[in-house]
């Protein structure tokens, strides 16, 4: 059903482009075809594919990409990892990033796989059939990068233009906690994780980190398989041991009932999400009945909550709530959108399709987009982070307050300030 719908999209794109000024000779040539392996049934997937949906269809609306002498339009096949899906083996996302390229046609692969095994599987497939990739969502392991920069010749086909875990960790989660203490004198840490591979990493490191900083962290990282719905026992855990900052790492949508326990229970403990892909989207009050009020998450790119980071994210912000009825929703939204703007703008410097002339283009990028500064450090492919949009790639902590997702961090993009739930000021 999803692959019909994708391809439902195509032809409703190039059906528009015959009907705009100038349509008949851009539909003529052939498309490029950007194949996306995408988690569809979950936020990382669904948020991705509006993403790269929204920035194909305006990159076409305005006559293509130019190759050359040539301008062609941009095609999108979207084809279901389940990747997220408890239980389903990392064999079966392999399966649907090869019928992406051998059935599907497609001249590069951006999106996912979005879980970070199934990722790290599909780099030899990529590299087996020299196929140009841009990772935008879902997959956070610094493992990606890290064996680009090892085995660059097999590898250099793999590109990521969003966030990845360390440094989420150690430039934007670990100064947000240190910030938390200072402001709130806190100092007590309770860690809750999913059973995958970032998020058990992601919370060792930062109870590592926090406790070398004279914070007390209670116990080890409390670890939930994915699908788990009952998260009370560890929260009683944490209230009985006198927890002041709750760190959540899940990418579940199941978060949702472990912060509806959390208000229930009242446990006084600031809810901080390094991810926490519930709390992510604008529909999370009305599912949560309000009861998410305080949550912190971590969306990963300016862009995915309101703020004016640069001059293009409420510009993006606008768009996409335009044309989806509803506003940018979670980490891989605009990651999403601004890789089909990075492929285009590498492209038409290659002057071709070809891999290595778009490798080559790629490592050269210097893109101001909708969260930042766009480059890619030339050995591993990971997009540059920083603090600044002026010099690198930002991320975003929002907190949820009254109905709306305020920036908290960093400072140079915060739209507000952090609260604290009414029964921790007690």
């Amino acid at each position: 059903m999803k692959v019909k719908m994708g391809v439902a999209w195509v032809l409703v794109s190039l059906l528009l482009l015959l009907s705009a000024p100038g349509g008949q000779g851009l539909a003529a040539e052939k498309p490029i075809v950007i194949g996306a392996p995408l988690a569809t049934a979950f936020l990382y997937g669904w948020d991705a594919e509006r993403g790269l949906r929204l920035a194909v269809e305006e990159i076409n609306a305005l006559g293509g990409v130019k190759v050359g002498a040539v301008k062609r339009p941009f095609a999108v096949e979207v084809i279901d990892t389940r990747d997220l899906e408890p239980g389903v083996p990392v064999s079966d996302a392999l399966l649907t990033v090869e019928k992406l390229i051998l059935e599907k046609k497609a001249d590069f692969i951006v999106g996912g796989p979005v879980r970070s095994e199934a990722a790290l599987a599909a780099m030899d497939l990529l590299s087996k059939y020299k196929k140009v990739s841009i990772l935008t969502t879902g997959a956070l392991t610094p493992a990606y990068h890290a064996r680009v920069a090892e085995n660059y010749d097999k590898f250099k086909y793999c590109f990521r233009i969003s966030g990845e875990a360390k440094w989420m960790v150690t430039g934007e989660i670990i100064p947000s906690l240190e910030n938390i203490g200072k402001t709130f004198n806190l100092n007590k840490l309770f860690i809750m994780v999913q059973d995958v591979a970032h998020a058990r990493a992601g919370g060792e490191l930062i109870a590592k980190i926090m406790a070398g900083k004279g914070w007390t962290v209670l116990g080890k990282p409390e670890i939930y398989p994915t699908g788990t719905t009952d998260f009370s026992m560890g929260l009683l855990k944490a209230k009985k041991d006198g927890a002041q900052v709750l760190l959540i790492w899940m990418d579940m949508p199941e978060s949702a009932i472990l912060l509806k326990q959390w208000y229930d229970l009242k446990v006084p403990a600031l809810p901080f999400g390094s991810i926490i892909a519930a709390a992510e989207q604008p529909g999370f009050w009305k599912a949560t009945d309000g009861k998410g009020e305080f949550t912190l998450a971590n969306v990963v790119n300016a862009g995915n909550a309101p703020s004016k980071a640069t001059p293009w994210t409420m510009k993006f912000y606008d768009a996409y709530t335009k044309r989806w009825k509803i506003e940018p929703e979670g980490y891989g939204t605009s990651s999403s959108y601004m890789a089909v703007y990075t492929l285009k703008d590498a492209i038409e410097r290659a002057g071709s399709l070809d891999p290595d002339a778009v490798i080559a283009a790629l490592e050269k990028t210097d893109l101001m987009g909708v969260y930042g500064r766009i480059q890619f450090d030339p050995k591993s492919h990971q997009v540059k982070a920083s603090l600044d949009p002026k010099e690198g790639a930002v991320g975003t902590i929002f907190q949820w307050q009254k109905q709306k997702r305020v920036v908290v961090f960093p400072t140079s993009i915060a739209t507000g300030q952090i609260l604290l739930p009414p029964w921790m000021k007690k």
